[in-house]
């Protein structure tokens, strides 16, 4: 199953934009992407290989933004107890899926909660 173009492209944005958030690193663990800050990860950004459906996890604390995550196509809590702690998985490729912006918003509030204090400011600063 190959990735439509222009998922890809929404997926490689948001990838960079995490990426781009100071302190953060990417690795590969389960075979899959994911950006980290100090040590925690902070996005799952799957495989875009075609194997599975794309799609990004992130930490939503805010009550207003996961709830409005949990609007999207197919989004739903995500797997291994996780969504109990806020854990969000939206699917990239369904109709009327999130918009890079929006999903770079997203990412960005789960840096917020999962970056040191001293990163934070650093984000801030810019």
């Amino acid at each position: 199953m190959a990735v439509p173009g222009n998922v890809l492209t929404k997926w490689r944005k948001v990838r960079a934009f995490a990426l781009g958030l100071p302190g953060a690193t990417e690795e590969f663990p389960w075979g899959e992407t994911v950006a980290k800050v100090n040590g925690k990860v902070f996005v799952f950004l799957g495989v875009v290989d075609g194997g599975h459906p794309p799609g990004l996890t992130v930490k939503l604390r805010d009550e207003a933004a996961h709830a409005h995550a949990l609007t999207s196509p197919g989004a739903e809590p995500a797997g291994y107890g996780l969504g109990r702690a806020g854990w969000v998985s939206v699917p990239l490729a369904r109709k009327g899926a999130p918009a890079a912006g929006l999903l770079c918003d997203w990412v960005e509030d789960s840096y917020r909660v999962i970056a040191p204090k001293r990163l934070i400011a650093e984000l801030d600063g810019r």
